[in-house]
């Protein structure tokens, strides 16, 4: 699909980023049928050719308009049309580059606007974050039902490992905190600090770090985003340095966007050479621990195991590659994993989706719960902090992060 860059973007990096990645695409329509939104609207403009068709237009003529950005804003960025295009576009790349383009010249109305500022400087900040957490759980009773279902409940925090140190260090790891989880899901993190601590693999603390940086990028503000990328390459520097294994996170979301640091930042002279090496020491968790360090960590079987429903997120389905370790490590520690269908499509969420586009999000989340058996498991078991909130208020069924049920495998766990 040729694209002739409107003067305008001449000078554009973005543009011109954008306009390369659109002219792999050959408009055969494969990705329709495995876009979410489009199965969902049966209109092209909410699928991935109908969006490269609008983002190429504004490219050309260098106009837009709130009709094209609502169709762009509607899109999830699960990747999933990637995993099944024949001529390898990544669509990832021109949608975000199309966000950011529009942001700059087509006017969102005042409130829109708001919202989508509240939201990157809240949620990318654990700390405030955590205290609307807090005051929302104290007034839930009493908030409207679509914003209650946003408030999820507290956990019986976990215990932190005591056996840290114990023994000679096998490895070193930074691990991104993220935002959200440490909120919301802090027994995920821990849970991961106690399985790492059977294979004596160390936590290298980054006091320094913060947001990954994908609220920001993927809501047109490309620019914080990479501030926050170098932000977070400051504070894991002098750690990179000393040497470590492996950059991990928790969230499959994040984790998806730390693997595209090197190439969010290669033409940033002073931070190109050091995001690339962020990148190439980035592994998904559910990686790490696959193969000889999960047979490392002590198995105890119950009589009875819950049994299980799993969700892959997008992010770790198409994103990352990766559809079906975390299935094989928790069926290797004696779960029984149900059927599901419809595993490539996206359960709703997608980071600040299901605050921005509430009715497709929840259209999407009675879809996947159907598709994940949800009336006959005890659990659903999700790699990523988004999709376990959204999941779990949609329904009665328990939802919790891999890694916790794993840990609840090992001998004498908290």
């Amino acid at each position: 699909m040729d694209v002739t860059l409107h003067p305008k973007f001449a000078d554009n990096l973005i543009a011109r980023d954008t306009a390369d990645a659109i002219e792999a695409c050959v408009h055969c329509g494969f990705c329709l049928a495995t876009c979410p939104t489009y199965l969902e609207a049966r209109d092209e403009r909410d699928s991935p050719r109908g969006r490269i068709y609008l983002i190429r237009d504004f490219l050309q003529t260098g106009e837009s308009d709130s009709t094209a950005q609502h169709h762009i804003d509607r899109c999830l960025t699960c990747r999933s049309c990637e995993s099944t295009c024949p001529s390898g576009v990544v669509y990832g790349d021109i949608v975000d580059g199309g966000r950011e383009l529009l942001e700059r010249t087509v006017e969102r109305p005042t409130i829109s606007r708001w919202q989508r500022k509240l939201l990157r400087g809240v949620v990318s900040r654990p700390a405030l974050f955590g205290k609307l957490v807090g005051i929302g759980r104290v007034f839930k009773g009493v908030l409207p039902l679509r914003l209650k279902q946003q408030i999820p409940p507290a956990q019986k925090v976990l215990p932190a490992p005591t056996n840290v140190g114990a023994n000679e260090e096998a490895g070193r790891v930074l691990l991104l905190e993220g935002c959200v989880q440490r909120a919301a899901t802090p027994n995920t993190n821990l849970a991961l600090r106690h399985l790492l601590s059977h294979l004596n693999v160390t936590v290298v603390e980054s006091p320094g770090q913060g947001c990954c940086g994908a609220l920001n990028t993927h809501l047109g503000a490309r620019e914080d985003g990479l501030n926050d990328l170098r932000r977070n390459i400051d504070a894991w520097w002098p750690a990179i340095e000393e040497g470590v294994d492996a950059i991990i996170s928790t969230a499959t979301g994040c984790g998806t966007l730390l693997v595209d640091y090197g190439k969010l930042l290669s033409h940033d002279g002073q931070y190109a050479e050091k995001a690339k090496r962020v990148s190439e020491l980035t592994t998904d968790v559910a990686a790490y621990f696959a193969g000889e360090r999960m047979a490392a960590i002590p198995s105890l079987r119950p009589d009875k195991l819950p049994r299980l429903s799993v969700h892959t997120p997008c992010s770790q389905s198409h994103a990352l590659g990766d559809p079906d370790t975390v299935k094989t490590l928790l069926r290797s520690r004696g779960y029984f994993l149900l059927s599901t269908t419809e595993d490539h499509l996206c359960c709703g969420s997608a980071g600040s989706y299901s605050i921005l586009e509430p009715e497709m999000a929840q259209r999407l989340r009675e879809r996947k719960l159907h598709a994940l058996d949800a009336e006959h498991a005890d659990v659903i078991v999700t790699a990523n902090v988004g999709c376990q909130l959204h999941l779990a208020a949609g329904g009665d069924v328990p939802v919790r992060h891999w890694l916790e049920l794993v840990l609840e495998t090992v001998p004498d766990h908290p």
